[in-house]
């Protein structure tokens, strides 16, 4: 992936199993964040392919990749402040819903349902995430740590088969950390493909299957947490040559 003559991205292979928590970890500027916004259809590659449940996706926009089951969370907060935390939720259902301009118009049976069926799956999400009694408070009301839950539960809302978390464990203190993992895993275990950018780690060293590492736009290992963790790239990458 190229901006201008930089080169963000190389030849980076990766695969996620399904049913998997995957983390991708590296030093700042490794390219993490350009590999998620490529999956996520917000930059389209310079050179070869996404592959997600067997479709070719590398050209797809990033509502259509949306639309196949890939729901994301960024690195800096993207909630509509002024809207209830139920309504940034109602946000993330977008891609479930059927009824047409004309049905909004005549305000039909059918939109009725849909509607309420729509905002019963957001108030579960919020349930999920331990936010229901918050859903007619203003987002920007929210400590920090509930509005980065807050934006999980609007992608969980889009019923993702994989879930792409930049950073989620940003900002958090040790207790929201660790409340963190056990989400996560909650996460997993309905079902959902788990891939995640942190540099906290300690939180993935606890939470990940599989780990890959990124030094400047190159995937220098890939592994268990224990294999990565030894691996003499990877502590070079991090520490520098020496240790220092």
């Amino acid at each position: 992936m190229f901006f201008g003559g930089l080169k963000a991205i190389d030849g980076v292979d990766l695969a996620v199993e399904e049913g998997s928590i995957h983390s991708v970890i590296g030093p700042n500027g490794a390219g993490k964040t350009t590999l998620f916004n490529c999956l996520s259809g917000v930059y389209l590659p310079t050179s070869g392919s996404i592959r997600f449940a067997g479709e070719d996706i590398t050209r797809l926009s990033d509502h259509a990749v949306t639309a196949r089951g890939i729901a994301r969370t960024f690195q800096n907060i993207r909630l509509f402040a002024s809207m209830s935390v139920l309504e940034n939720v109602l946000v993330g259902t977008h891609r479930l819903g059927s009824a047409g301009v004309l049905d909004a118009l005549r305000r039909g049976r059918d939109l009725k349902s849909e509607e309420r069926s729509l905002e019963d799956r957001s108030r579960e999400c919020l349930d999920f995430v331990g936010l229901l009694d918050r859903a007619g408070d203003p987002a920007g009301s929210l400590p920090y740590g509930q509005q980065r839950r807050l934006e999980i539960a609007r992608a969980l809302a889009s019923d993702p088969r994989l879930l792409l978390l930049d950073e989620p464990a940003a900002g958090l203190n040790p207790q929201e950390g660790h409340a963190l993992v056990d989400l996560i895993r909650r996460i997993r275990g309905r079902g959902v493909t788990v891939c995640l950018i942190e540099h906290h780690m300690a939180v993935v060293m606890e939470i990940s299957d599989r780990i890959s590492v990124l030094d400047h736009g190159i995937r220098i290992a890939e592994g268990t947490p224990h294999a990565v963790c030894k691996d003499p790239a990877v502590l070079e990458a991090y520490l520098g040559k020496g240790g220092g």
